[in-house]
C-alpha cells in the first residue's frame, strides 16, 4: 500500500481487492503499517515465500488497478480489478509450472548415464548424478557404496563434520527408464544388468 496518499483514502479500494481474492479462496494479507518502508515490506514477504506481491497505489486506485509482481522472477503487470478473480489465480499457475519447469531442468543438468565404473566416481567428484545400467543385486549395492567411497577418499579420513558422504548411494530407480538393450553389462559387477539406476551422494 502506498504512503503518497493517505491509507483512509486507499483503504475502500484494497478492502474491495481482498474481498475479491477472499471470493477465490486466495489467502490475502494487507501490509498497511506505516513504520516500515516499501522495500522492507517486499523483503520481508518475499522471505516468507508469499508467490505474488500486489501493490496498490494512487494510480491503481484511479484506473481502478492493482500490479502483480511474481517472486519467482521478478516480473510485474498491471490488472484490472474486474479481471483479478480470474489473472492472479492464473498467474499462480503459471508460476508453479515454471518452477517445477526450471527444478527439472536443474535436475537433468545435473544427470549423466555412465556406462564404466572408471567414469563413476569422477562424475560423483564434479557434482553429477550418475545414470547407470545396474544388475539391482543388493550385495553389489554395498560394494559401490564402499568402493565409491575408498576411491574418492584415496586413503584420506573422511570428515565427520562435512554434510556429504563421498559414499555413492542409490536415489531411485527412474519410472522413465532409457532403453536397455539385452546383455547390457552393469556397470559395477559385469553381471547382466536389469534396470538404469540413479546414483548420487547422501546429504
Amino acid at each position: 500500500v502506498s504512503k503518497s496518499v493517505g491509507l483512509e483514502k486507499l483503504k475502500p479500494y484494497v478492502e474491495e481487492v481482498e474481498g475479491i481474492l477472499k471470493g477465490v479462496r486466495l489467502r490475502v494479507r494487507i501490509d498497511d503499517r506505516k513504520d516500515k518502508t516499501a522495500g522492507w515490506k517486499y523483503n520481508h514477504w518475499e522471505q516468507k515465500g508469499v508467490p505474488v506481491r500486489i501493490e496498490i497505489g494512487p494510480r491503481d486506485l484511479d484506473k481502478r488497478s492493482v500490479r502483480l509482481c511474481r517472486r519467482d522472477n521478478g516480473e510485474k503487470v498491471d490488472v484490472s480489478a474486474a479481471d483479478l478473480s480470474r489473472d492472479l489465480p492464473a498467474l499462480l499457475e503459471t508460476i508453479q509450472a515454471d518452477m517445477l519447469a526450471r527444478a527439472k531442468q536443474a535436475r537433468d543438468d545435473k544427470i549423466v548415464q555412465v556406462t564404466k565404473w572408471e567414469d563413476f566416481v569422477p562424475a560423483l567428484n564434479k557434482g553429477y548424478m550418475a545414470l547407470t545400467p545396474f544388475c539391482n543385486e543388493d550385495p553389489w549395492e554395498d560394494t559401490v557404496k564402499e568402493k565409491s567411497r575408498e576411491e574418492a577418499l584415496d586413503g584420506e579420513a573422511e570428515d565427520e563434520r562435512t554434510s556429504t558422504s563421498v559414499a555413492a548411494k542409490t536415489l531411485c530407480i527412474p519410472f522413465d527408464q532409457p532403453p536397455l538393450a539385452e546383455g547390457t553389462p552393469c556397470f559395477a559387477s559385469g553381471r547382466p544388468a536389469q534396470c538404469w539406476v540413479l546414483w548420487g551422494r547422501s546429504y
